[in-house]
């Protein structure tokens, strides 16, 4: 059974990767993954607060429309503490690289084309296998338009490749007007793979002391629903490598994810609820549906339940909408 696969150029000996969270702040926990079988590790976030303490353009960005009160700024947390400082950071990419055997994907996250640019070349030279630029901004100013916010994504993604000579992968919000023309767009402009996709955080009240408070709720296997539908209509039409993330938890959503053609699925939620040997379980449940249904390899299976395969691409559009509606008793 060939469970190998390709990403960013990287050949994975399966499709499982570990993604970031914060089970790869330690190098123990790492090496706890890699015995499990993950065949790759996408490093926890290096935060572009943690490294732009000078406001600059990070300000510009940060006060635009509703974040323009002063007690915005309270909302972020001690960046002096928060995980690991930018030198750390790079330090444990270095030890990571020596003691396992995987690639280890570095992993930026901010909104502006800042210093922090200058830190993915620090990554590549602690030597990463590859980037992963998170691009987590929530416009909230009504006069920005979606132009400019689909702009901010791609000249953020010419300043690291620029910088850097490993593939970069880009991870993308869903909520574009048009997903699939944003995707087309970064594959033009060189992004080496699409991660479909980051998953927000969004806050609640507390209706005691009237303060808004973080509140992490793990993903489930229903959240999976909106990355499988755009990997499934993605596939075949850019040539970036697609990483589908939020909602892999079993052996079938990863089967899923692989036919509508992804070539890896992340997990984090599910490696935090169940720990490290969960990847364990789901590579030998892949191995047994596989051998079952009489499928030899990976790329045997990749894109077969894509939009442009199945007998009725529309099912992923509009066509199914009434359908769905109608079928619920």
């Amino acid at each position: 059974m060939d469970l190998s696969t390709n990403y960013l150029g990287l050949k994975l000996k399966n499709p499982v990767v570990a993604s970031a969270s914060p089970l790869s702040n330690t190098l123990d926990s790492m090496k706890r993954l890699e015995d499990a079988g993950t065949s790759a590790i996408v490093m926890y976030s290096l935060f572009e607060e943690q490294i732009v303490h000078e406001q600059g353009e990070l300000n510009h960005y940060l006060t635009q429309g509703s974040e323009t009160f002063a007690e915005a700024i309270t909302y972020f947390p001690d960046l002096q503490t928060y995980n690991l400082g930018p030198e750390e950071y790079i330090e444990l990419i270095q030890k990571a690289k020596k003691a396992l055997s995987i690639p280890v994907i570095g992993s930026l996250n901010g909104v502006s084309k800042g210093g922090w640019i200058e830190y993915a070349k620090k990554i590549e030279q602690a030597g990463a296998d590859a980037l992963e630029v998170n691009v987590y901004f929530i416009p909230t100013d009504p006069r920005l338009s979606g132009t400019s916010v689909e702009a901010r994504y791609l000249e953020i993604l010419a300043e690291v490749k620029s910088t850097v000579k490993i593939p970069v992968a880009m991870k993308l919000s869903p909520y574009f007007s048009s997903m699939a023309n944003v995707a087309q767009q970064l594959d033009a402009a060189g992004a080496n793979g699409l991660v479909l996709f980051n998953r927000f955080y969004q806050p609640d009240m507390d209706l005691e002391t009237l303060e808004i408070t973080p509140n992490l709720l793990l993903s489930t296997s229903q959240e999976m629903r909106l990355p499988l539908r755009w990997v499934a209509i993605l596939f075949g039409q850019v040539k970036a490598s697609l990483a589908a993330t939020t909602g892999v938890h079993t052996a079938n959503d990863v089967l899923k994810m692989l036919m509508a053609g992804a070539d890896v699925t992340m997990l984090a939620s599910a490696l935090l609820k169940n720990g490290p040997n969960h990847v364990k379980t789901i590579v030998e449940q892949l191995s047994q549906w596989m051998t079952e249904h009489e499928y030899v390899s990976v790329t045997q299976m990749k894109g077969s339940m894509s939009q442009k395969s199945v007998a009725d691409p529309a099912a992923f559009e509009r066509a199914n909408y009434m359908k769905v509606l109608q079928a619920y008793r």
